[in-house]
């Protein structure tokens, strides 16, 4: 009778496109274990009983129990009541898996309310430990979008979702000893496995960006039969569905496909915008590749981007230009043989036609390029060792993947209003900041510039954002401006590009009741690689590494504790292209990344950052090379080519880290450096923020300079001088 239920059941649902994926051969089902599955609808158990190999003991959870539907399809099953934090049921259920059976625990104890993982008993990981049984990784993925669900208001609902169950291998779950008793770190490992699953559920390798979008808007362009929500505002405040952004996408992409060559680099010079985001989207739907310009760097620095990428036309805006007074970067461009494209003057080359073609193609939903993979998808720009910008190389799978990874830690949906100041030439605000919530259907809100502290404050209070991503100094500013009601609507933030200081954390908990959550990454890896998350969060920690990293911890010569982070997984980047060989991709070897961070990984996963190995500084969030900033100095002052320079990075309070020069020439002056910086088109931030005379600088016996203990009289130094 069981049997012949189960086959009714599993025909009912195949109809339904329900699909189940075993990962392990039914044959070999271990004969003791215990299932963990997330818990999505009411419909969970029913489904697992359908598919899942075994015969199971089903332990639900009272809100289930009581179901009298689900009682009745699960009436030739074996079922117990359970409570997850009942010594009693607990105990019983060991002696069960103890007694040659299988089981299945909902290890969230209750059905989602955002579509994600939700607080994980420790449960299953005590039943698995004690009764010396093998967990089987269950993830369910579809019933959450339909009625049987308890996401009604934040995902959308339809009548028929496609469902997909995956079975993972069974795995060995055994506790360290001096972990056994902790209730938190039972739960911790259940939730890495879990959220491992998800990551794989979710993620499609050989997806491009565009067909990301399409998928998104599919899913939440349309509310019931008429009403299509808008999700995408900038600073004009005319807000953008959907349709709107692939609309234009597909305008500016045809446009461009016809003056431009397929795989070529196409620079962009544009504020945070619904522009920008189209423009991006329109070259990435006809395989054009973004060059994304980083207009903060001075037009040298730009005009070597250009060069080390190959590109020969930049898009940007007459308006965008005027504002950032940036004249004579457009200038020196077009000196240089580098086409300007200015988009007000492309408007007025689009016709009825171009528009009607974009609708057409949105109605039969054409994806010109489905397929992402490897395949390069944007070229953004890091500090080289040598001082001049490297392109960094991010696939269309490199991006995809570093979305679902965050995805897999923090859910978010329609109700979340993401405001957003990052630029799009930082990874962090381009992935992150932008393409995340576009892609997992949160409303965002793209701001030009994260300095107008008092501005952002008014309109994330005017907004209702509930959402927001940025750097210690820019939370810093908003913090001590903001009045304590202008955040009262953001659930969580994310910190990045810079360590969270306990200040600003002290700050938005004390005046404004809310965590900043510290996430690390880099350019390299598209671009975060670690995150705290509300289920698990550390102050001082960098959080966990995400799913589908792998990572070491190679030892440094001089430090004891820890070890450079190094790290492999599909968000790491496709490779190089360095300045002395423009156009050439250097792809990194055996797919390892060397973060040039001093780490330590403690029992549970929590990474704490502790030194810096490479020569960079972080200032407000942006990596300035200490190497360009001496480069620049020994240029400034060639006629002086007698005294010795050290460039080292410490500590400031509100930026960051500052940039200390050491010299024993008495005529480097602040000025002076200014007056350089300011002539040959360079990056303010290059300009050392103190200035210490000495008589002589530490060397190896080879010449070069000790920088390590130059860093320490220089710490010393400015510790006498406070």
């Amino acid at each position: 009778m069981r049997n012949f239920v189960r086959f009714c059941l599993r025909t009912i649902f195949y109809i339904f496109k329900v699909r189940c994926s075993i990962e392990f051969d039914e044959n070999q089902t271990p004969k003791k274990g215990v299932y963990v599955s997330n818990h999505v609808s009411y419909l969970d158990p029913v489904i697992l009983f359908a598919f899942l190999p075994g015969r199971p003991v089903f332990a639900l959870n009272g809100h289930l129990y009581r179901n009298k539907l689900i009682r009745f399809l699960m009436r030739t099953a074996d079922v117990l009541p359970f409570n997850p934090i009942e010594p009693g049921d607990i105990k019983e259920l060991i002696a069960k898996v103890d007694s040659g059976r299988l089981c299945v625990i909902f290890a969230e104890g209750r059905i989602t309310e955002n579509g994600g993982l939700m607080k994980i008993y420790e449960a299953p990981g005590l039943v698995a430990d004690k009764s010396k049984a093998p967990l089987i990784p269950v993830w369910i993925d579809g019933p959450q979008y339909g009625y049987f669900s308890k996401t009604k208001g934040r995902l959308p609902h339809r009548p028929l979702p496609k469902v997909k169950v995956i079975v993972g291998k069974p795995r060995s779950f055994k506790l360290k000893d001096e972990l056994r008793r902790q209730r938190d770190h039972i739960s911790n490992e259940v939730y890495m496995i879990l959220r491992e699953m998800s990551f794989e559920v979710n993620y499609n390798a050989d997806i491009s960006l565009f067909a990301m979008l399409m998928k998104a808007a599919k899913v939440h362009a349309k509310k019931g039969l008429f009403h299509r929500p808008k999700y995408v505002e900038d600073v004009k405040r005319e807000p953008n569905t959907y349709r709107d952004i692939i609309l234009k996408s597909f305008v500016l992409g045809k446009y461009f496909k016809r003056r431009t060559a397929p795989e070529e680099h196409v620079g962009m010079l544009l504020p945070n915008s619904i522009a920008a985001v189209c423009t991006f989207f329109g070259l990435t739907a006809y395989s054009r590749i973004p060059v994304m310009l980083n207009f903060s760097v001075g037009a040298q620095n730009m005009l070597s981007m250009c060069k080390t990428a190959e590109v020969k036309i930049v898009i940007t805006s007459l308006m965008f230009i005027k504002m950032a007074k940036m004249e004579d970067v457009a200038e020196a461009m077009e000196k240089s043989g580098i086409k300007v494209v200015y988009l007000e003057k492309l408007a007025k080359e689009i016709g009825l036609w171009e528009k009607i073609n974009a609708y057409l193609r949105y109605k039969i939903k054409r994806v010109p390029h489905k397929r992402g993979g490897n395949r390069k998808a944007v070229i953004l720009f890091t500090s080289g060792s040598e001082g001049a910008p490297k392109a960094v190389v991010l696939s269309h799978a490199n991006i995809v993947s570093n979305i679902k990874q965050m995805s897999a830690i923090e859910t978010i949906n329609i109700t979340d209003t993401v405001f957003n100041a990052l630029p799009m030439f930082h990874s962090f605000g381009l992935v992150v900041g932008t393409l995340f919530p576009i892609f997992e259907g949160a409303k965002l809100f793209l701001y030009p510039s994260p300095l107008h502290y008092r501005v952002v404050a008014e309109i994330v209070y005017e907004i209702g954002a509930t959402i927001m991503f940025g750097t210690d100094t820019f939370f810093r500013g908003y913090g001590r401006i903001a009045h304590p009601f202008d955040f009262h609507n953001v659930r969580f933030m994310f910190g990045g590009a810079e360590a969270v200081k306990p200040d600003t954390r002290n700050i938005w908990m004390e005046r404004l009741g809310i965590r900043v959550m510290e996430a690390y990454g880099a350019t390299e890896c598209s671009p975060v690689v670690s995150a705290n998350n509300r289920i698990f969060n550390r102050f001082g920690s960098i959080g966990k590494i995400l799913p589908a990293i792998e990572y070491k911890i190679e030892p440094v010569p001089g430090i004891d504790k820890g070890g450079e982070l190094v790290v492999r997984g599909p968000n790491i980047m496709v490779g190089y292209i360095m300045p002395d060989n423009p156009g050439v991709l250097v792809p990194l070897q055996d797919g390892w990344y060397h973060t040039g961070d001093v780490v330590e990984v403690d029992e549970i996963g929590f990474v704490y950052i502790k030194d810096r190995i490479k020569r960079f500084a972080k200032i407000g969030g942006e990596m300035v090379s200490l190497n360009a900033v001496s480069e620049m100095v020994c240029k400034a002052y060639a006629t002086d080519n007698e005294y010795q320079y050290g460039i080292v990075a410490t500590p400031h309070e509100s930026k960051g880290e500052q940039i200390v020069l050491a010299t024993n020439n008495p005529n480097v002056t602040q000025e002076g450096l200014h007056a350089y910086i300011k002539q040959n088109g360079m990056s303010e931030l290059y300009l050392p923020r103190v200035i210490l005379r000495m008589e002589k600088l530490p060397v190896f016996a080879t010449g070069k300079m000790d920088n390590v203990t130059l860093k320490k009289m220089v710490l010393e130094e400015l510790e006498q001088q406070s």
